[in-house]
């Protein structure tokens, strides 16, 4: 007679009971607050492990600070728009499975203009931007937990602090890469995170198409703004402005900006660790601008222009859009204070001072272009900025505490959650893989 039994494998665990414990989520409720890439990757992980998942996203749309603008015929990234170093990051994979076409752009391929409209030599660009690279390193040296970048910096380079072509550095790499202003920013944990090698890429269709992938099979409530999350004896509720929904878990990606601000409570209080490193940490802001014409004036051969103003902040480096999409259009930035203050300008000032440089560049008949667009992020309620950043007073060890579990109830994701990868696209997304595996792990 065939024996009924289940076989035993070794250590006494049957194959039927093997099977079982692969599905890990079956039973198991979770929450997504956040349907940006982060809280995507984590409901669509969770949801690969037979959870049940429901994503509340705020918007009227998914994707958080991935926005990709459509109308007049532009592909426009109003947010994310660089997988920056494609070797190895999570989101090189993540194009490839979506079909996303991508265009590498070479920081190389650049011409730097002074006020005057005269060109900078390449040569003393290559030596100045490596005496550049050396002072950064040296900040970090002769700097601590509560001095600022500038003002470490002024104390080493008294002479550089206001040179023209050093603001260009200062403000169009340090502070485009960290989103901070430099008299906020930190000289000890500044640049203390990681990087992929290879390539920096775009995507010429739009940043949102490695979204796609993600929505498959899942549901996302949108308009759904959270008030509050309580915990309860035997799980989590979460409150929006239209329902309370209950879970056993909560994957909670909101931004830093919405955290600060205040306007979700938690029932109990958040720890006293991840409060103070919440408020430690600071949003910074970096918005763009772009501007089409019926026909480019600029070299077509470049996919960068610098501008050396006096300030530092607004309309210092154009991205060529040409290449990339085909458009007769430039993309340039704001970063910092002087972009966080800029959104108080209308649309049509802040053209004219965009302009203003651009026929310091290129001469003064260059017409106005017929379309130009410009972000707020510091003002968008579900945002308040573009990017965390360590400053005064932090550390990096913050970014850690704000990515903390809760109770083994509340799990945080986010860009700000990852010290390695803080302030990045790969960033969210790698935070979420995270927050989704430690719910598994629960278990």
């Amino acid at each position: 007679m065939v024996a009924t039994l289940p076989f035993l494998l070794a250590g006494g665990l049957s194959l039927s009971a093997c099977r079982k414990k692969r599905v890990k989520g079956a039973g198991k409720k979770v929450l997504v607050i956040g349907a940006g890439i982060s809280g995507l990757a984590a409901a669509q992980k969770l949801k690969q492990q037979q959870f049940e998942v429901t994503v509340l996203e705020a918007r009227d749309r998914i994707g958080g600070r991935i926005h990709t603008l459509r109308d007049g015929g532009i592909n426009f990234d109003a947010g994310a728009s660089w997988i920056h170093g494609t070797r190895r990051n999570p989101l090189s994979q993540l194009a490839q499975d979506a079909g996303a076409a991508t265009f590498a752009t070479n920081e190389d391929l650049v011409k730097v203009f002074d006020i005057n409209g005269a060109l900078y030599a390449d040569g003393t660009l290559i030596q100045q931007e490596s005496l550049y690279q050396q002072a950064l390193q040296a900040v970090v040296n002769a700097g601590n937990q509560q001095e600022s970048f500038a003002q470490v910096f002024g104390r080493l380079y008294p002479n550089l602090l206001n040179d023209r072509l050093w603001t260009y550095f200062l403000s169009a790499y340090l502070e485009f890469d960290t989103s901070a202003d430099i008299n906020r920013l930190s000289s000890k944990f500044f640049d203390d995170d990681s990087l992929f090698g290879g390539s920096e890429v775009v995507f010429p269709g739009g940043y949102d198409q490695l979204l796609q992938p993600f929505t498959t099979d899942l549901s996302i409530l949108l308009n759904e703004v959270v008030t509050k999350v309580e915990m309860l004896s035997n799980g989590v509720q979460v409150t929006t402005t239209h329902a309370a929904h209950t879970a056993d878990f909560v994957v909670i990606t909101l931004p830093l900006g919405v955290l600060r601000a205040g306007h979700v409570a938690f029932e109990p209080a958040l720890p006293a660790t991840m409060q103070q490193a919440i408020h430690r940490t600071e949003m910074g802001t970096v918005n763009k601008f772009l501007m089409v014409w019926d026909q480019p004036f600029w070299d077509l051969s470049q996919h960068y222009f610098g501008f050396t103003p006096h300030s530092r902040g607004l309309f210092n480096y154009f991205l060529n859009l040409k290449p990339v999409n085909g458009a007769n259009a430039l993309m340039t930035f704001g970063y910092g204070e002087a972009a966080r203050l800029a959104e108080q300008r209308s649309d049509s000032q802040l053209q004219a001072e965009a302009m203003g440089h651009l026929r310091q560049m290129f001469g003064s008949q260059i017409p106005n272009p017929h379309t130009f667009k410009a972000t707020r992020w510091a003002n968008d309620p579900f945002a308040r900025g573009a990017y965390s950043y360590a400053t005064v007073g932090g550390s990096s060890a913050d970014f850690d505490f704000m990515g903390g579990i809760v109770a083994d109830r509340l799990f945080f994701a986010g860009e700000h959650t990852s010290r390695q990868y803080r302030g990045t696209a790969h960033g969210a997304y790698l935070s979420g893989v995270r927050a989704a595996e430690g719910i598994m792990e629960r278990l």
